[in-house]
C-alpha cells in the first residue's frame, strides 16, 4: 500500500531540492510530481534574456529551465506515459495563473485542465487524495507563487519521505491563517493571477 505527501513550498527552487532529496533518498520518478507557479516567469521555452545567476553554463537559457528539459529538474520526473511535453505543460488555470508541472500529477492537471474540470489542479490534487479543502489551500500558494510537491511512497516509508519533505516546506496551517485575514475565502476562477511584484513582496513577507 502507498501514501500520498503533499506539501508546498515557497517557490520553484525549494521545490525542486526536494524533489532531488526524495529521488536521492530512493523514490522513482514516476511517484513523485511537481507544480509549479511560472508567475515570475523563471521558465521561458525558446530563450530570451537570462539572469546570469540562473545560466552558469552560459549557453543563454535559464539552467531552472533548461534542467527541467534535460532531466535536472522538473522533466527527470516526467517518466512513463506522461513524457516532457506533457510533463512541461505551461498550463494556464483559471483562478491561478500560469503553471508548470512534471510528473504523474502533472498528467492529472492536464486532464483536468482538457476536461473542464474546476480548478485543474484542484481538481488533480483531489483525485490524489487532497481534501477539497487543503487543495484550494494549496492552490492558493500556487497563485501566490508557490510551488507543491505530492509524492506517493510506501505505507512504511512513510516518516522517512515526510520528514524530507517537510524540511524546506512551510507551515500551511499558518499561511491559511495570512491568506483568510487578508479576505481569502477559498478559490475562486475569476481571481487575479499575481504579478512578477507581487510573487516578489509574497515570499519577502514570509523570508526568515
Amino acid at each position: 500500500m502507498t501514501k500520498t505527501i503533499t506539501r508546498v513550498y515557497s517557490d520553484y527552487a525549494s521545490a525542486e531540492l526536494t524533489v532531488r532529496e526524495l529521488k536521492d533518498a530512493g523514490l522513482g520518478d514516476s511517484h513523485i510530481g511537481i507544480v509549479a507557479s511560472n508567475a515570475d516567469g523563471w521558465h521561458k521555452p525558446g530563450g530570451g534574456d537570462v539572469d546570469p545567476k540562473h545560466d552558469k553554463d552560459r549557453d543563454g537559457k535559464d539552467d531552472r529551465s533548461e534542467g527541467a528539459m534535460t532531466g535536472g529538474g522538473l522533466g527527470a520526473i516526467a517518466g512513463g506515459a506522461v513524457g516532457i511535453a506533457a510533463g512541461l505543460g505551461m498550463l494556464a488555470i483559471p483562478g491561478i495563473g500560469p503553471v508548470v508541472a512534471a510528473g504523474w500529477l502533472a498528467a492529472l492537471a492536464s486532464g483536468a485542465v482538457a476536461g473542464g474540470a474546476t480548478g485543474g489542479i484542484i481538481g488533480a490534487l483531489v483525485e490524489s487524495g487532497t481534501s477539497k479543502e487543503n487543495a484550494e489551500l494549496y492552490a492558493e500558494a500556487l497563485r501566490r507563487g508557490g510551488a507543491i510537491v505530492t509524492a506517493k511512497v510506501p505505507d512504511d516509508k512513510e516518516t522517512k519521505y515526510a520528514a524530507i519533505m517537510d524540511a524546506s516546506a512551510f507551515d500551511i496551517a499558518a499561511r491559511e491563517t495570512a491568506y483568510r485575514s487578508t479576505g481569502w475565502k477559498g478559490y475562486d476562477a475569476s481571481a487575479p493571477a499575481y504579478n512578477v511584484d507581487q510573487v516578489r513582496k509574497e515570499r519577502d513577507a514570509y523570508r526568515l
